[in-house]
Formats: C-alpha cells, sequence, structure tokens
C-alpha cells in the first residue's frame, strides 16, 4: 500500500491532494467501526495488517451492529443498551469520540503527506556538466541517455580533451552518441593537438558532431578516425568540414570502410585545403577511379607530402594515374602502395613519374604489388638516379636472384638508401652474394631485411665474410631463411669480429642446439655491438640453453639486452638456467636482459 502511494505520489499531485481532506460521512445511529468479524481477521492475517483488515471490512458492508457485538463479547440479552434513556447521549458520545480518533489514527497511518512539486529552478550561469556541439543536429525529441559508468568515463575523457596534448581514446567504443558528448571540449579546447579516436564504432551519422568544431579548432593537428565503419558519407561529411580547417595535419582514415565516391570528395577537399600534409587511406575499398580522384588531387595541391594507399585495389591502372600526378607534383615525399596489384606495368609507370618528379621523394613502399624481375629493372633505374630515396620496401614480391643482382648494381652508385626491405622475394644463395659484393663499398645502407628467402647457409656464408670486416649494417633479419647449424656457425664467426651489428633476427632457421652452443660461444667474445637477438622458433632445447646461459654469466661486458627464446624446446631447467643468468648479471653488472620464452 505504501509503496503504491509512493508511485501514484509520483505520477499524480492530485491524487495526494485528494487524499490529504479529511474524511467527511454520516455515521449511522446503528454502526460503528470496531472490531473486524473473524472472517475479516483471517483475512487481515493473509495480507498483513491493519489496513488489509480496514479493505476486508469494507468488503464486508462495514461494521457489524453494536448489540450484535454486545452480545458477542457480554454474554447478555440481545437488546440494543440504547433503549435506556440515560445511556444513550453517553454512549453517542462515546461512539462519535471512539470513530472520530479512529479515522484520524487511520488517517495519519494510510495517508502519506503529499509532496509538493518541487520548485523551478532558475536558469543557472553555470555551464552544464556536459552538452553538445553546435550544428551536431541532434534531434531534442530523441536525447542521448548514458548509464552512470557511461557518463563518468565519458566526463574523464573530455577532461583528457581540455588539458592535454596527447589524446589516445582508441578502443573505447564510445559510439556516434559518445562522440556527440565529446565533441563540445574538442571545440572549445585548445590544448589537444593529436586526438586518437580510432575503433569506436563511429558511423557517418557520428560525424555530425565535428560540424563547427573543426572549423572552430586550430590547435588539433592529428586526427585518428581509423577502424570506424564511416564509409563514403562519412568522408563527405568529413570533407566538407575540412575545406575550411587550418589546423588538421595528418588525417589517419585506415580501415573505414571508403570506397572510390569517399576518395572523390577527399580529392576535391584537397584542393583546397593547403594545410594537411599526411593523408592515411590503408585497407579501404579503393579502386582506380578513387586512385585517379586522389591523383587530380596531387596535380594541384603542393603542400601534401606522405599519402598512405596501402592495401586498397588500384591495379596498374590507378598506379598509372599516381605516376601522372608525380610528374607535376612538387611536395609529395612518401608514397605507400603496398598490396595494390600494380604488377610490372604499372611500377614501370611510377617510376616513369618519379623521374621527373621535383619533389625529394624518401620513402617508396611498393611491397606485394606481384613486381618480377622486370619490374625490378624499373626500380635499379630509380635507385641508381634517386638523390634523396632513403627507404625502399620490396617485401613480398617475386624479383628473384636476377632482380636481386639488378638492384645489387644499382645500390653500388647510390649513396642515399639506409634501408631496404627484400624479404620473400625468393633470393637464393646467388642473389645474396651478389648484395654481399655491394657492402664491400657502400657505408650507407644501415638495414637489410632478406626474410623468407631460401639463402641457405651459402649465402650467409658469402654475407658474413664480407660483414666480418667491412659494411655499416647494424640491422640484419635472416628469418626464416633455411640457415641450419651450419649456417649459424658463420653468423657466430662474424659477430666475434663485427662492431656494427646491433639487431639480428635468426628466427625459425632450424638452429637446434647446435647451433646455439655456437652462438653462445661467439657471446663470450666482447661483444659491445649486439643489443637484440632473436631465436625463436629453433627447436633449441635445454643443452642450447644452458650454454646461452654460461655466455651472459661469464661475459661482464655483453651488450645484449633482448633476447628472444620463444617457441623452442628446452624445459623448465633450461628457463631456470636463463633466469639464474639474467640475475647474475643484474647483481654483478646492473643491468638487464629481458629473456622471453
Amino acid at each position: 500500500m505504501e509503496s503504491s502511494l509512493s508511485s501514484s505520489l509520483l505520477g499524480s499531485y492530485s491524487y495526494s491532494y485528494s487524499l490529504k481532506a479529511k474524511p467527511s460521512f454520516a455515521i449511522a445511529p446503528c454502526r460503528l467501526i470496531c472490531y473486524p468479524s473473524r472472517k475479516s481477521r483471517s483475512r487481515s492475517r493473509r495480507r498483513g495488517g491493519f489496513a488489509s483488515s480496514l479493505a476486508a471490512l469494507d468488503r464486508d458492508g462495514g461494521c457489524r451492529r453494536v448489540g450484535v457485538v454486545f452480545k458477542e463479547s457480554q454474554g447478555q440479552s440481545t437488546r440494543s443498551p440504547f433503549s435506556q434513556p440515560l445511556l444513550v447521549p453517553a454512549a453517542a458520545g462515546a461512539i462519535l469520540l471512539f470513530s472520530f480518533l479512529a479515522w484520524k489514527f487511520l488517517a495519519n497511518l494510510l495517508v502519506a503527506k503529499p509532496k509538493t512539486p518541487p520548485p523551478v529552478k532558475a536558469a543557472s550561469s553555470q555551464p552544464p556538466s556536459w552538452s553538445f556541439s553546435p550544428g551536431s543536429n541532434l534531434s531534442a525529441a530523441s536525447p542521448i541517455k548514458f548509464d552512470a559508468d557511461s557518463r563518468k568515463k565519458l566526463n574523464d575523457f573530455s577532461q583528457l580533451l581540455r588539458y592535454f596534448q596527447l589524446v589516445d581514446l582508441s578502443g573505447h567504443n564510445f559510439g556516434d552518441d559518445g562522440l556527440f558528448f565529446l565533441a563540445e571540449s574538442l571545440g572549445q579546447n585548445q590544448s589537444a593537438e593529436d586526438v586518437n579516436f580510432s575503433a569506436n564504432g563511429i558511423t557517418a551519422n557520428g560525424l555530425r558532431a565535428f560540424e563547427g568544431v573543426l572549423q572552430r579548432n586550430t590547435s588539433l593537428r592529428a586526427l585518428n578516425l581509423s577502424g570506424n565503419p564511416i564509409g563514403d558519407e562519412g568522408a563527405k561529411c568529413l570533407s566538407d568540414m575540412l575545406v575550411l580547417n587550418g589546423g588538421i595535419q595528418k588525417l589517419q582514415l585506415n580501415a573505414t570502410g571508403i570506397g572510390d565516391e569517399g576518395a572523390k570528395a577527399l580529392g576535391e577537399m584537397l584542393k583546397k585545403n593547403a594545410t594537411i600534409r599526411v593523408l592515411e587511406l590503408n585497407n579501404n575499398n579503393i579502386d582506380y577511379p578513387g586512385f585517379a580522384s586522389l591523383a587530380g588531387a596531387l596535380l594541384e595541391n603542393n603542400k601534401i607530402e606522405s599519402i598512405h594507399l596501402n592495401g586498397n585495389y588500384g591495379g596498374p591502372l590507378g598506379a598509372a594515374s599516381i605516376g601522372t600526378a608525380l610528374e607535376l607534383n612538387t611536395s609529395l615525399r612518401e608514397l605507400h602502395l603496398h598490396g595494390n596489384g600494380i604488377g610490372n606495368e604499372g611500377i614501370r609507370l611510377i617510376i616513369k613519374g618519379l623521374a621527373v618528379h621535383r619533389g625529394e621523394m624518401t620513402l617508396l613502399d611498393i611491397g606485394n604489388n606481384d613486381i618480377g624481375s622486370e619490374g625490378a629493372s624499373h626500380i635499379a633505374t630509380f635507385i641508381g638516379n634517386t638523390k634523396h630515396l632513403v627507404w625502399l620496401n620490396l617485401y613480398m614480391n617475386d624479383i628473384g636472384d636476377e632482380g636481386a643482382e639488378k638492384i645489387a648494381d644499382a645500390l653500388r652508385e647510390n649513396r642515399t638508401i639506409t634501408s631496404i626491405d627484400l624479404g620473400g622475394n625468393n633470393i637464393h644463395s646467388r642473389g645474396v652474394t651478389a648484395l654481399a659484393k655491394v657492402l664491400k663499398d657502400n657505408s650507407v645502407l644501415k638495414s637489410l631485411e632478406l626474410s623468407y628467402n631460401p639463402i641457405g647457409a651459402d649465402g650467409v656464408k658469402a654475407l658474413c665474410e664480407v660483414l666480418k670486416f667491412k659494411g655499416k649494417i647494424e640491422t640484419l633479419k635472416f628469418g626464416w631463411c633455411q640457415i641450419g647449424a651450419h649456417g649459424a656457425q658463420y653468423i657466430a664467426d662474424c659477430l666475434k669480429y663485427n662492431t656494427t651489428i646491433s639487431t639480428l633476427d635468426l628466427r625459425a632457421n632450424g638452429l637446434g642446439d647446435e647451433g646455439a652452443i655456437c652462438l653462445a660461444q661467439s657471446l663470450k667474445v666482447v661483444n659491445e655491438a649486439l643489443t637484440s637477438l632473436d631465436l625463436g622458433f629453433n627447436e633449441i632445447r635445454d643443452k642450447g640453453a644452458f650454454a646461452l646461459a654460461q655466455a651472459l654469466k661469464a661475459n661482464e661486458d655483453i651488450a645484449v639486452a633482448s633476447l628472444n627464446l620463444g617457441n623452442n624446446f628446452f624445459t623448465k631447467y633450461g628457463q631456470v638456467a636463463l633466469t639464474e643468468a639474467r640475475d647474475h648479471v643484474y647483481e654483478m653488472n646492473d643491468r638487464e636482459i629481458n629473456i622471453s620464452f
């Protein structure tokens, strides 16, 4: 009864006020609210309390006649006591008084005091704890609702947007509603320069929260919306806002479902926006028409420096459009076309554009593009002529030994490239031998990636004989190269004398205990260069683990800080030996070695 009254009070004040009035009714001469009948008392016990008894009495037609009550309680005649003239006034007064007190008691017990409506507060001059950005087009008829935890998190996020320069809110899945919540903080903020909203379930509709924000915010330099399903509509919406934006220099839209229409909108935006320097569109659905639109923007925009189109569907025609744009563009420094299936013809057209490109191209990523030895010939021509290229990625193509030899000849003349990735190109010992000869004279190349090539022990031998005393290689990667224990001997011998290699990757080469023992012997010799050694997936057992542990203990000047031995075959005894060696090095030399099992 009490809870239902409370609900009624919250739902309707008119009902609560009706209960406030004092009950008024006439008491019949022969009726009195007094004791419930047996039937009513049984109902009262079943229903729990005095309130239920009252309801039962009401259903039974009110109180019983006084005469009946008197008879049952006193066991006397059924004649009413009111027949005696002197007792009638006193009895009537007692009845009236008892009735008044009983109803007063029941009214206080059953009728809750009415709750007056809370006063309407005047509009406060203080800003609300959260609000929405101007122009968000959020319907007032369907306000956003958050539970307490979500609201607290979003308020915490808004504080980050207000006071920190670097804000990473990736992977929180706050969705469109959360973006509307946070948009005003971003609009008013002049501190955040790099904001990461990636992987949050934001759609094209949610991007409307940025209306009026991106035009007003001039401090934001980098905006990451990768991993949100904004699609073409989102790209169009964002492009309209960024036409007049004068702050954002880096825009990341990787894996956002953008296709040709979205790329076209972004291309039109780039023709007018003079601020964006880096545009990332990796892993989208952009085909030749989208490539053509972006290429058209490159013809007019001479401010953009880096464009990422990895993992799209440009093909040879898309490459042709980019190549044409490169002939007139003067600003582009980085071109990422990894995984677009451009083939030999596509790379020919790209190189044709680069040959006359008046900018300073420093990075070219053309990995996984079905490029063979013919395409390698075009690339070699560019390598021999470039004065600016620093990083070249040819990973997962098929240039073979013939292509490797052409690349090697070009590197003989090149003095700019410091890092080259030739992994997964079907290169054997013949191709590696050609590269090794170049390193005798090339002192610029610092990083050489040869993983996933069947170079074998002979190829390693040719390279190690040169690197023992010549070359400036600092990062050398031989993972999955079929080296075996025999090849490990050449590497171990090289490490005894080499003074430049700091990172060495030898994963999955079948080294076994024999190879691990060879490398351990070289680690006992003073080597102040090697800091990272990766021996994962090499079938090393306890014997090899013990040898490596002894090497770590024996050489007080060893420089190794990271040793990966994951996915090998040693037991807990090998792990204990390596752990004790690590602790020994720390106790003796106060140096930490990170060993991964």
